[in-house]
């Protein structure tokens, strides 16, 4: 019985303590008519809601209207009187895929 107490209790603090594999800080970089300039986002999913922050070189922003199904999600970005909607996909462990109206853009992620 005792075991068995152990057992259950390492499994729920297995469960509670787990991440998302969308979780965490990803980097990719932007070709636009000014140059490249580089994007970060962190990410952190909870219960299906994905909330974070995007930066680049002029500030940073919070994700909005953030949505998790599986692998795919999506969220917007709002800046200068102007909303992006955006998809992704986590390809792999470290590289995910974002598109919207402007293109597609590849994040790895950041150790």
């Amino acid at each position: 019985m005792k075991y068995c107490f152990i057992l259950m209790l390492m499994l729920s603090s297995m469960v509670a303590f787990s991440q998302n594999p969308i979780d965490g800080k990803w980097k990719g970089t932007r070709e636009t008519p000014n140059g490249t300039f580089e994007i970060n986002y962190t990410f952190k999913v909870d219960n299906g809601v994905l909330t974070g922050t995007w930066t680049t070189q002029f500030g940073e922003s919070p994700l909005e209207n953030g949505k998790v199904d599986g692998k795919t999600f999506s969220y917007s970005i709002s800046f200068n009187d102007m909303t992006i909607n955006n998809t992704g996909e986590l390809v792999s462990e470290n590289e995910i895929v974002t598109k919207n109206e402007r293109g597609e853009m590849k994040l790895t992620r950041v150790p």
